[in-house]
């Protein structure tokens, strides 16, 4: 259900920073205070433990950040 939720997220971020470069800034923030809010608790595992339980959290806050930016890199190769 959290990836189905992180992906639909991706979707309407890709969408909304194409067509919307500047505005779709503030959902990415809070898509990463959202997608990390585990990490912090995760983190504080002892070891190998703590970077284990928190890769998920990362990987989804990097694909957030990926949807967002190649939204925006998508518009500024539009030729108008």
């Amino acid at each position: 259900m959290t990836i189905a939720a992180v992906a639909a997220f991706c979707v309407l971020l890709l969408i909304l920073a194409f067509l919307f470069p500047r505005l779709s800034r503030h959902p990415e923030r809070g898509g990463h205070k959202v997608a990390g809010a585990p990490t912090k608790v995760t983190d504080k595992a002892p070891g190998k433990l703590g970077h284990w339980l928190s890769k998920p959290f990362r990987s989804s806050q990097k694909a957030i950040s990926k949807s967002g930016s190649s939204g925006r890199k998508g518009r500024g190769k539009m030729p108008f």
